[in-house]
């Protein structure tokens, strides 16, 4: 890989444009992946939830949620677009089978740390370890790596990592290294060589570094998106693009920029203050239009 190519590269809506893979006219939602989405315990089924709607927002064909039961009629009411798995009564704290079909699965938007969810998010990280699935890890997923010895060493080859400063920062402990905001994109780069994952470090422009080496920086979002929950869009948008076949590079660069381009619609309809979540994911139709021309 050549110096030029490794240099930061800023990611605009032409390199977005450029990677759109076209929908074929004689389709059907087998062509566009079947994703699963481990997310949620008792009291966070809005992060399920809003994971759920933005990877629908984003073109997968099927969508599978595993989920605790207490979560399964507020889920099925406000996504009914999703299959349903659940697992335990506030926990996904059993193994649950993958769909045979499954082409991507991610885990983390609100399923808490307790020690029975360490088991269980060892078993995803084995089955996408032993199928090469993509794997996107957010939000608590990444909380519980963290506290694990060696833990870049476990992961699949195609895992994504979306951390905020916080999480990124846990991270980073293990080499004795913490957070720094003029290190921005040497700290992501290290981080990703070092797990040999995709690193998404989140936050303005948020950087998006691969295990060879490259580094892209986006230019799409505002301050209106630190809001809860907006991780937990950008989760489902990212899954949604690993199902239906993009490289993991291309998936994170490519879903970071939708997200925050649905973002900068929303504040320029509703303006910063007052935007939430779902109001990102409302706008992705939008965003996705604009990158898509179609």
């Amino acid at each position: 890989m050549t110096a030029e190519q490794l240099s930061p590269q800023r990611f605009t809506l032409r390199k977005a444009e450029a990677l759109i893979i076209p929908r074929k006219a004689e389709s059907h939602k087998g062509d566009y992946g079947h994703a699963l989405l481990a997310a949620g315990s008792r009291g966070m089924a809005g992060a399920a939830i809003m994971a759920s709607r933005a990877c629908l927002r984003s073109g997968v064909g099927l969508l599978s949620v595993a989920t605790p039961e207490c979560n399964r009629a507020v889920l099925q009411t406000a996504v009914p677009e999703a299959m349903i798995r659940t697992s335990g009564e506030h926990f996904c704290c059993e193994n649950i089978t993958l769909p045979n079909s499954c082409s991507a699965l991610a885990a983390g938007p609100g399923m808490g740390t307790e020690e029975k969810m360490k088991d269980f998010l060892f078993y995803l990280i084995d089955v996408a370890s032993r199928t090469n699935l993509p794997v996107v890890l957010d939000a608590d997923a990444l909380n519980i790596l963290s506290t694990s010895d060696n833990w870049w060493k476990i992961l699949p080859p195609k895992t994504i990592l979306t951390p905020h400063t916080g999480e990124f920062n846990r991270l980073l402990r293990p080499f004795s290294l913490t957070y720094t905001k003029s290190e921005r994109l040497s700290q992501a780069r290290m981080l990703a060589q070092k797990a040999n994952a995709c690193v998404v470090l989140k936050g303005h422009e948020t950087v998006v570094a691969s295990p060879e080496g490259q580094v892209s920086i986006n230019t799409t979002g505002n301050p209106g998106m630190a809001t809860g929950g907006s991780g937990d869009v950008l989760t489902g948008i990212v899954l949604a693009l690993c199902a239906q076949g993009y490289q993991t590079y291309e998936a994170a660069r490519l879903g970071v920029f939708a997200h925050g381009l649905a973002g900068d619609f929303a504040a320029e309809k509703l303006g910063q203050t007052s935007l939430i979540a779902t109001d990102i994911i409302a706008f992705l139709p939008e965003a996705w239009k604009k990158i898509c021309r179609f």
